[in-house]
């Protein structure tokens, strides 16, 4: 946006968006009309562990889901080769999408060597644009992790030159160690999709899915359970800031 009048038209564009408090209430009364949903994460088990809940809630309401993998995670397997590492992470990404009810893509960035570049700016805009999507995912920006970051910023720049036309939530990974200063905005009773998720999570056998929880997901799926009143939930930060309202 060139100018502070642009970036206000903007917002406010973003706003009329359907944001996940109208989806997720509109499943209580009534089904919403299927609507587009996508989740951009750094590596395979990142979106799984940060909202698989909240997607599987979703796919399960109707909606059509979309994980977009910014990487393979190529690095990811110590002694292994890259070629060999994406072959076996992409394989558990597919098998934790298929539990999920999502459909996977994979952005064909390198893990441990990600960019952000008006290539791959353009790249995932294009990515996302197929997809058309009413709400999308994606990592808080602070974050320890360069991949994190750069599949945020990434996505962020995609919201700002689409001006506004999904609503952009953030979600969390390994609060405290990965993801920095997260308040969420909103929450997602996930105490229904809670074993689904895990499940999701667990096909990423290479990734050692115990310490993925012991990293801090158990703690904070209760947590958060907790601060909405519910056995487990996870939390959302809302780019445009009016999405405060809890989730039921």
């Amino acid at each position: 946006m060139d100018t502070r009048r642009d970036f206000i038209k903007m917002t406010s564009t973003a706003i009329g968006a359907i944001g996940l408090p109208e989806l997720l209430r509109a499943g209580v009364a009534a089904p919403a009309a299927g609507k587009k949903i996508v989740c951009v994460g750094g590596h395979p088990d990142d979106p799984e562990s940060g909202c698989g809940g909240t997607l599987a809630k979703l796919a399960a309401s109707g909606h059509e889901v979309t994980i977009i993998y910014l990487t393979t995670g190529e690095a990811g397997i110590e002694g292994t080769s890259h070629d060999e590492a994406a072959r076996i992470r992409k394989a558990e990404a597919i098998n934790a999408c298929h539990i999920l009810n999502c459909k996977p893509v994979f952005a064909g960035q390198i893990d441990g060597d990600t960019v952000v570049s008006n290539a791959a700016l353009q790249h995932l805009r294009d990515l996302i644009g197929q997809e058309n999507p009413d709400i999308v995912f994606c990592h808080w920006p602070v974050d320890s992790h360069k991949d994190h970051q750069c599949a945020s910023l990434l996505t962020i720049q995609s919201w700002v030159r689409s001006a506004g036309k999904f609503n952009l939530y953030f979600f969390e990974v390994c609060t405290g160690e990965q993801t920095m200063i997260f308040h969420p905005t909103d929450f997602v009773d996930i105490t229904d999709t809670q074993e689904q998720k895990r499940k999701a999570v667990y096909c990423h056998t290479s990734q050692d899915p115990a310490g993925i929880y012991a990293c801090g997901h158990t703690a904070m799926e209760d947590f958060r359970g907790r601060e909405l009143g519910v056995k487990a939930a996870e939390g959302f930060m809302k780019m445009t800031g009016k999405g405060l309202a809890t989730l039921f």
